[in-house]
């Protein structure tokens, strides 16, 4: 039986920086349930799976390009996020790919995916977010929160964190 399930909010404004961070701390608290043995991992690694996926690519598509224009962050930073969100994206498809999320080797790919992405959040939070605090005006960060949440929600609404777009996302 699941503890308290991490909600998953559909925020359709705010400033972009703290809803981002609301996501953060929501993956945190996914990753928190996942780790006892208690809950429904096969619950929890999908709501997870959608999160991120859908977290991800609204960032791509609508933060991070916006964030470069306004040089706020600069391409390697840019790229440097993507290219966490691919190794995010191979972590979490070895766990997606498990059968029984009971076994050490599940655990192990869960351990994995945890490191992987709480390395990437400590990175972004640092190296994007703050210069976007700074260097990005309220309004200009209000509006980019709508365009991101947007983007976010619709991806899931379609669900978008099954196994097979989480390949084609690796395929891309």
């Amino acid at each position: 039986m699941t503890s308290a399930l991490p909600e998953i909010t559909r925020p359709e404004s705010g400033d972009v920086v703290e809803l981002i961070l609301d996501d953060h701390r929501t993956f945190e608290a996914l990753l928190r349930e996942l780790r006892n043995d208690q809950n429904d991992r096969d619950l929890l690694r999908g709501r997870l799976a959608e999160l991120l996926v859908a977290h991800g690519e609204a960032e791509e598509s609508d933060v991070y390009p916006q964030l470069r224009r306004t040089d706020a962050i600069d391409e390697h930073e840019a790229e440097h996020g993507e290219e966490e969100h691919r190794e995010i994206y191979e972590a979490l498809l070895r766990l997606l790919e498990a059968t029984d999320l009971y076994t050490k080797e599940a655990g192990h790919d869960l351990h994995e995916l945890s490191e992987t992405l709480l390395h990437h959040l400590d990175e972004e939070e640092r190296d994007i977010l703050n210069p976007a605090r700074s260097d990005v005006a309220e309004a200009d960060r209000a509006r980019l929160g709508a365009a991101w949440a947007a983007r976010r929600n619709e991806l899931l609404a379609r669900g978008c964190g099954s196994l097979e777009q989480v390949r084609a996302l690796l395929d891309a």
